[in-house]
């Protein structure tokens, strides 16, 4: 049988996230648990966080941020629900087709987690004195939907909105009460009218990444295609009381574009960098869709006044999770299939460019990365569940990466009785004191 162009990036696309393995599910363990992976130490810069996402009960690691950017495992602490696996044949890696199902907000002096098997999300307070040490708020609350799979918080950091990506699939927000965790903000839940299932089917055509714009006047969330078709981002308004719009404007990649995935602010331009698995990564200039035109454009050069574009890497396999170093003024993508890290820079034109690239081990399927600036220096965080891992690289300045450490986290969980299994590892984001 011939196939076409999209079928074949489609076909590398689903074989990228494949590995043996079976999807399961459990019941929770007692929420409040909490395993010590390793003794706290003396000063250190914050923290990293992630989850283990398993259908027997879903854990919050915790690992130190030394003042030297390396990482210590500390504790795993229950998240009060249980862990969910998209469904895929064969099963691997990225379990919930999504970054930011985790997130920290030092604003906030929170940390938030969703449940996807439980169908909740659940927040916690961030000890001052040791950012490794987190107590749940409240109880875990509802999502708003099915199978959650990422989160956003505001500037304030008392907001929290959450993406679900099953059969009751889009957004909700809710307000954090110190007391009793999170609260349902009225006209919030909206819909993306997805045609999906719980757990959800992907990870082509299914939902990915939710996050905050610049100026926090609006909620967006990336949707995958299912070639030939491209993904969509879907922006709501935001109004003073913290509602949402009741529809949202459906905003397309350039051509070429195909599986939107995570999205970084490019800080200043209104503007958003969404990696592409598909592709490598796609620019969306919101300047050029300020009267709720949907990026209609025919080819992957911007039409007069749009900025926008759907730029390629070569001989990349499924790029899907990206942060930002302020220090270097760059972008950083990771790659599962071929566990590659690509820098990326944006010009003030918003004009992509690929910097260099950093091989990581083979097989090691490289997903959600998050970027800390710990004295002066950028340092990045990149979960790697091939090899039960975290990768950290200090950026010492543009194009000039260098791995410091790899993090072992099959051992301490082993150590400490912790259920890790490399197909349900998800989730990165970092946490620096103010």
């Amino acid at each position: 049988m011939k196939l076409s162009i999209n079928s074949i990036v489609l076909s590398i696309f689903l074989a990228s996230f494949a590995t043996a393995g079976p999807v399961s599910r459990g019941q929770p363990i007692a929420n409040g648990s909490s395993k010590q992976m390793a003794p706290a130490r003396g000063q250190t810069a914050g923290a990293a966080y992630f989850i283990t996402n398993e259908p027997s009960g879903n854990f919050l690691i915790t690992a130190e941020i030394g003042t030297n950017g390396q990482l210590t495992l500390r504790r795993a602490i229950d998240a009060g629900g249980i862990g969910a696996h998209g469904i895929v044949s064969p099963v691997g890696p990225d379990p919930l087709f999504s970054q930011g199902s985790v997130k920290a907000s030092a604003a906030g002096n929170i940390v938030a987690t969703v449940n996807s098997g439980s169908n909740t999300l659940a927040v916690f307070s961030i000890d001052p004195n040791d950012s490794t040490s987190v107590s749940m708020i409240g109880k875990p609350v509802g999502s708003g939907g099915q199978f959650p799979m990422s989160l956003a918080i505001n500037k304030a950091g008392d907001s929290v909105c959450a993406l679900n990506g099953g059969e009751v699939n889009g957004v909700s927000c809710f307000k954090v009460d110190k007391q009793s965790g999170l609260v349902p903000i009225s006209n919030t839940v909206r819909s993306l009218g997805l045609n999906q299932t719980t757990p959800a089917t992907g990870p082509a055509g299914s939902a990915s990444h939710i996050i905050f714009s610049e100026d926090n006047t609006q909620l967006i969330a990336s949707v995958k295609g299912v070639p030939p078709q491209p993904g969509f981002l879907a922006v709501w308004d935001i109004a003073s009381d913290g509602s949402l719009s009741a529809d949202f404007q459906s905003i397309a990649p350039q051509k070429g574009g195909l599986l939107p995935f995570s999205m970084t602010v490019i800080a200043g331009k209104n503007a958003i960098l969404a990696t592409d698995a598909g592709l490598g990564f796609d620019i969306f200039d919101f300047n050029a869709n300020r009267n709720g035109n949907a990026s209609t454009n025919t080819n992957n050069t911007s039409s007069s006044g749009d900025r926008s574009s759907a730029n390629a890497i070569a001989g990349q396999s499924a790029t899907c999770w990206s942060s930002f170093s302020p220090k270097t003024g760059n972008f950083f993508l990771t790659d599962v299939g071929t566990a590659t890290i690509t820098e990326v820079n944006v010009d003030n034109n918003l004009k992509g460019t690929i910097v260099k690239q950093y091989p990581q081990a083979n097989g090691s399927a490289t997903i959600d990365n998050d970027i800390a600036t710990v004295a002066g220096k950028d340092f990045l965080y990149v979960l790697a569940p091939g090899a039960t891992s975290i990768d950290v690289l200090s950026l010492d300045g543009p194009g000039k990466a260098r791995n410091i450490q790899k993090v072992d986290i099959a051992g301490p969980a082993k150590s400490v009785g912790l259920t890790i299994n490399a197909n349900n590892l998800q989730g990165m984001t970092t946490f620096v004191k103010n």
